[in-house]
């Protein structure tokens, strides 16, 4: 078995909120729907098996979760490749005025595989690594050296609790201190500056200059724009 070295300290232990503010997601149009598989407590940490990170081209994704198990349907190898899941979580992007709740990657360029634990020398584990590592789109396991590196429990549980979410993330596309106009309100057209944001109520304090006099104004994300 060989395999590509990837840093497995580019994944582990990194929140994925702070991975998604190294890296800002470009989705594609045939990439915004991402299904997934819906795991018991069993299922995701059952004896025997292993989960692995494998690296795919930026934007496929969700092509590569579905020739792998298009591979794994054909070979009939569902006793050694179980579950594909490209890691997401529900997010609030405000744009045009308008609030609607798409599909965030956690990890742009990943895909997470359970898989029997892949082992130098036993055939069954070169079987399954060949048959992923072979798939179009997929660069390489996470490894170290030639040896890919399974998650602990504890990634892997960290990661899908972050998709299990039940209030999806606001994003929102002005910082502390920019300056923004209000455009609805008793203060619409006035300018002030951002002074906190509250991404889970989704409000912003503005500074505001009223009769010379700094003011702060709480207002709904959809009241406000970046000039």
């Amino acid at each position: 078995m060989s395999s590509e070295p990837l840093p497995i300290t580019a994944l582990s232990g990194v929140h994925p909120e702070e991975k998604a503010a190294k890296r800002p997601v470009r989705r594609r149009k045939d990439e915004d729907t991402l299904e997934q598989e819906h795991l018991t407590e069993e299922e995701i940490s059952a004896a025997g098996r292993k989960w692995y990170f494998v690296h795919t081209y930026s934007g496929h994704e969700n092509k590569v979760r579905h020739a792998i198990k298009a591979t794994v349907e054909q070979m009939d190898a569902k006793n050694k490749v179980f579950h594909v899941v490209v890691p997401t979580e529900d997010e609030i992007e405000i744009r045009d005025g308008q609030r609607r709740t798409v599909k965030r990657k956690l990890y742009p360029g990943y895909v997470l595989v359970q898989t029997i634990e892949l082992k130098e020398g036993d055939p069954d584990s070169d079987e399954a690594w060949h048959m992923i590592r072979n798939t179009t789109g997929v660069t390489g396991f996470v490894s170290s050296g030639t040896r890919p590196v399974p998650l602990s429990m504890d990634e892997v549980n960290h990661i899908l609790r972050a998709m299990r979410m039940e209030q999806p993330r606001v994003r929102v596309s002005f910082i502390p201190g920019q300056s923004i106009r209000i455009v609805d309100g008793p203060f619409e057209d006035f300018v002030g500056t951002v002074d906190e944001i509250n991404t889970e109520k989704g409000r912003v304090k503005v500074i505001v200059n009223m009769f010379g006099r700094e003011t702060p104004v709480e207002l709904d994300f959809l009241q406000v724009e970046r000039l």
